[in-house]
C-alpha cells in the first residue's frame, strides 16, 4: 500500500493492508514467517533488502513494525520480544543518567517495577503524578532535568483518563516528549500521536496480538530523529521478537477493529450490570457517565474499552472470593485476549506496588472483557458475587 493510499485508507484497511504487498514471486497474500537468522549477500556489503542478520531485521518483523506505523499513524514502528523490552529500550534510547521521568501514579506494575529496580540503579529518577490532573503533572517535572512525561490513559488498573492534548502541552513547554502506553485503549480506540504524543508503547501481547498466544511490545514514533535513535538501540540491545512471533502478532493486528467492537458492547453491558449490584461499592469504566474523565475519553477515544474495574463490599476478603469463584472468567493476569480475564490487582499484576505510592486498593477486581456470549458473562459475575 503506498504512504498516499495509506493516509486515505480507513483503520481496518490499515490494518489488513499496510507494511506488506503480495509477495512478488509467489503472490502470497500474508506474509510468510522468515525463519532465518542470517542473509546472503551479493559481495562484501551487498545487502539484498537491507538485510544481514535477523537481529538488525527480518521480513516478517519489517511486515509488523511497518502495519503498526500505519495504526498509530506515526512515521516508524518498532516490535520488541516484550512490551518492558519495549519500555526499556525506550528509556536507554532517550534517556541518561541523571535525567528524570514523570510516571503515572497508578502505573502498571511492570513498568513501575522497570523504574524503580532497573532505572534508578541505573542513575534515571521518577516522580509519580495522576495523569488525569494536568497541573500535578506539571508541578512533577523538573525543568531542564524531566526528559519524559510517561502516562497510561486509560491506567492501569484504575481506569484514570488522561488529556492528551493538554499533557503533550504541559511535556513540551518543558522541553519533554510525551510517551504514551496505549496498551488499554488500542490503537483503534485512541490514536496518542495525533493528539499531540511523540512515543506510543504497547504490550502487543494485549489487543493488538488479542489470543494470549504471543508475547510481545511495540513503540510507534512520529519524529525520524527520535526514530533513529530507537532503531539503533533495537538493533545494539537485542529484544526483539522472532519471526513466529511477529507473524502472529500481526495476524492479531488484523482483526483488532472487530474483536474491539465487541470487546467494548460486551464491557459496556457488564458496567451496567456491575452498577446496580448491591455487593458492588463503585464500578469503574470510562464509559459511564459517572467516571471523572468520561468526557475526556468520549473526545479522544472512538469507544471506552473492555477493561472494567469494581470494587466489592465487604473489601479484600470478598474480592478474593468473587475471583475464586468466577467460572467463565477466568482467573489469571494479562488482559485483551478473546477471552475474559478476572485478577486481583493487589495481589497479582499490582503486587510489585505494594507499600509504596501506587499501591492499589484491597478490593479492587480487574475484569478484562472478552467476546464470549455477554448473557453468559454477566450470569457468571452474578453467581460469583452472590
Amino acid at each position: 500500500m503506498s504512504q498516499e493510499h495509506r493516509q486515505k485508507s480507513g483503520f481496518e484497511t490499515r490494518a489488513i493492508h499496510a507494511g506488506y504487498e503480495p509477495d512478488p514471486t509467489t503472490g502470497a497474500v500474508i506474509p510468510p514467517i522468515y525463519a532465518t537468522s542470517t542473509y546472503k549477500q551479493d559481495g562484501v556489503g551487498g545487502l539484498r533488502g537491507g538485510y544481514e542478520y535477523s537481529r538488525s531485521a527480518n521480513p516478517t518483523r519489517t511486515a509488523l513494525e511497518g502495519a503498526l506505523a500505519a495504526v498509530e499513524e506515526g512515521e516508524r514502528g518498532f516490535a520488541f520480544a516484550s512490551g518492558l523490552a519495549a519500555e526499556d529500550t525506550l528509556l536507554r534510547a532517550l534517556c541518561l543518567p541523571g535525567d528524570h521521568v514523570v510516571i503515572p501514579n497508578d502505573a502498571y506494575g511492570g513498568t513501575f517495577r522497570l523504574f524503580e529496580k532497573v532505572a534508578v540503579p541505573w542513575g534515571l529518577s521518577h516522580s509519580p503524578a495522576p495523569v488525569d490532573d494536568v497541573d500535578t503533572v506539571r508541578a512533577a517535572i523538573r525543568p531542564g532535568q524531566t526528559k519524559l512525561v510517561w502516562v497510561e490513559t486509560p491506567t492501569n488498573p484504575l481506569l484514570s483518563i488522561g488529556d492528551l492534548e493538554a499533557l503533550a502541552a504541559v511535556a513540551h513547554d518543558a522541553g519533554a516528549l510525551l510517551v504514551v502506553d496505549n496498551t488499554f485503549a488500542s490503537p483503534y480506540l485512541q490514536q496518542p500521536l495525533r493528539l499531540g504524543a511523540d512515543v506510543v508503547v504497547h504490550s502487543t501481547t494485549k489487543y493488538v496480538g488479542g489470543h494470549s498466544d504471543v508475547v510481545g511490545g511495540a513503540l510507534v514514533v512520529r519524529d525520524l530523529e527520535v526514530a533513529e535513535k530507537i532503531a539503533f538501540h533495537q538493533n545494539a540491545m537485542g529484544a526483539v521478537p522472532g519471526p513466529f512471533d511477529c507473524f502472529l502478532t500481526h495476524r492479531g493486528l488484523k482483526t483488532l477493529a472487530v474483536r474491539m467492537d465487541r470487546h467494548c458492547d460486551n464491557a459496556e453491558r457488564i458496567a451496567d450490570f456491575l452498577t446496580s449490584h448491591p455487593k458492588v461499592d463503585d464500578v469503574i469504566y470510562p464509559g459511564l457517565e459517572t467516571h471523572p474523565g468520561h468526557e475526556v475519553a468520549q473526545r479522544q477515544m472512538k469507544r471506552f474499552g473492555g477493561m472494567v474495574s469494581f470494587r466489592c463490599t465487604g473489601g479484600e476478603e470478598a474480592a478474593l472470593r468473587v475471583c475464586d469463584r468466577a467460572e467463565v472468567f477466568t482467573l489469571a493476569e494479562s488482559l485483551g485476549g478473546i477471552e475474559s480475564l478476572i485478577e486481583h490487582p493487589g495481589l497479582m499484576t499490582h503486587a510489585s506496588v505494594a507499600g509504596t505510592d501506587l499501591e492499589v486498593p484491597a478490593d479492587l477486581i480487574r475484569l478484562s472483557v472478552g467476546i464470549e456470549t455477554v448473557d453468559d458473562l454477566i450470569a457468571d459475575l452474578e453467581q460469583a458475587l452472590d
